[in-house]
Order: C-alpha cells, then sequence, then structure tokens
C-alpha cells in the first residue's frame, strides 16, 4: 500500500484530507533512514517482520517461494511512498513476500513500537490501513485468479492488453525466468506460449520487450478463451 490513498474507495474524501496527518504520524516513528543497493531484500519471506519500511521512490519486485521449491514472482513496481510490512504487521506473523531492490534506493525504516502507539492515540488513522490492504487484496486476488483459472497464453495475452490500457500497479520483468515466475511456470512453457501469440499474428518482439501487433484479433482471443 501506500501512504497516499488511492483515488477511488468509500472513504476516500476522508482520506484524501486525512493524508498529510497520515504521513506526519507514520514519520514521527521512523528512526532512520538508508540506500540500497540492486538485489538488497527490504523483506524476506519466512522472516519475522522487525521494521516496517518505506519506498519513497524506486523499482522493488515481489516473490515467494513454495514448499515444492518453485518461485511465484507478483511482479514489479514503481514506489511511490509504498509501505512494505503493513500485512505482517497487523497479523504478527512472519514475512510472506520476499521484497528486492531492483535499483539503488532509498528505505525509510519504521518503528512498530511507535507507530502502534501513535494508532492507539489516533484510530481513526486506521482507516488508511483498511482501504489501502483492501485495494491490493483485491488486485492481488484478480492476478491470483486470472494466473489459476486461465491458461499461460490468456495470462499473458490479457496481461499486454492491461499494461497497455492502464498504468498496472505490477508491471512485468526483462529477464524471460522472472517473466515466467510471474505467470507460475518455467521459462521453456513461457517460450513456447509466446511463440504460439507471435504464430497467431497476435504480438510480437521489439526491444523494449512484448507488444500488440493485432489488438482486435487479441481481443477476440481472449473472449474466444473466457
Amino acid at each position: 500500500m501506500k501512504i497516499s490513498p488511492y483515488a477511488s474507495g468509500r472513504f476516500q474524501s476522508f482520506l484524501s484530507d486525512k493524508n498529510r496527518a497520515f504521513n506526519d504520524l507514520i514519520y514521527q516513528c521512523q528512526v532512520t533512514s538508508s540506500y540500497l543497493d540492486v538485489g538488497s531484500e527490504i523483506l524476506r519471506q519466512g522472516e519475522k517482520l522487525e521494521y516496517l519500511y518505506i519506498v519513497p521512490i524506486g523499482r522493488v519486485s515481489m516473490s515467494i517461494i513454495a514448499a515444492n521449491g518453485r518461485r511465484f514472482q507478483l511482479g514489479e513496481t514503481n514506489c511511490d511512498y509504498h509501505i512494505f510490512g503493513e500485512m505482517e504487521y497487523f497479523t504478527q506473523t512472519p514475512c510472506q513476500w520476499t521484497v528486492v531492490a531492483d535499483e539503488h534506493l532509498q528505505v525509510d525504516t519504521i518503528s512498530l513500537t511507535s507507530l502502534t502507539q501513535a494508532l492507539h492515540a489516533h484510530p481513526e488513522m486506521m482507516f488508511f490501513f483498511a482501504a489501502g490492504l483492501a485495494e491490493d487484496y483485491q488486485d492481488s486476488m484478480d492476478i491470483y485468479t486470472n494466473r489459476l483459472l486461465h491458461p499461460i497464453t490468456y495470462n499473458i495475452a490479457y496481461d499486454l492488453l492491461i499494461q497497455k490500457e492502464t498504468r498496472a500497479a505490477l508491471g512485468g520483468f526483462e529477464k524471460v525466468n522472472q517473466e515466467a515466475e510471474r505467470f507460475g511456470t518455467s521459462g521453456r512453457v513461457y517460450r513456447r506460449a509466446v511463440k504460439d501469440l507471435m504464430n497467431k499474428g497476435l504480438i510480437t518482439k521489439t526491444e523494449q520487450g512484448l507488444t500488440i501487433i493485432n489488438e482486435h484479433e487479441l481481443r477476440a482471443f481472449l473472449n474466444n478463451h473466457e
């Protein structure tokens, strides 16, 4: 979730009015700032949450490893004062995801004890966490549902269309193996699915990555597979 509220939602007006107060409350609990190199972990799956972390700007990626060793990449996001560890903060459970810096970036560290005390004193600020977590939950469930219920060719095509139409919160990767993990599969299966879409004349490869070349037919392909 971000410190700033989403542009929609039941409590958007209230959150917009209180946004400065929430920002001040969070940063009153700051203990330090530091800089991380590419590949440094902000959170590690399975470890106890020691602090909340805020990334003002910079790219990070999130992944989770199953018991069988397979990795699922949720995707890469460009941070705008994003908070990490908020779910584990409320549930008091080990970190669910590994969050990695994909470029050199600043991380602001927030004391859990100070934050707890601040929220006890200002319980209305809980609305920010409730609204942010609800939005993130719905976005994540949309991704999981599509990955689970549709074939990989559908998911790749659908993802390209979403990336074209909107400023999706979670983007893809340049490396094939990471992209494959984002779709919950192997590099070999991912390459085969991409080749299938290319053979259908729906997409092509460019220096910027995969690109839609026939949006009308791609939409028809998606509609036929719903």
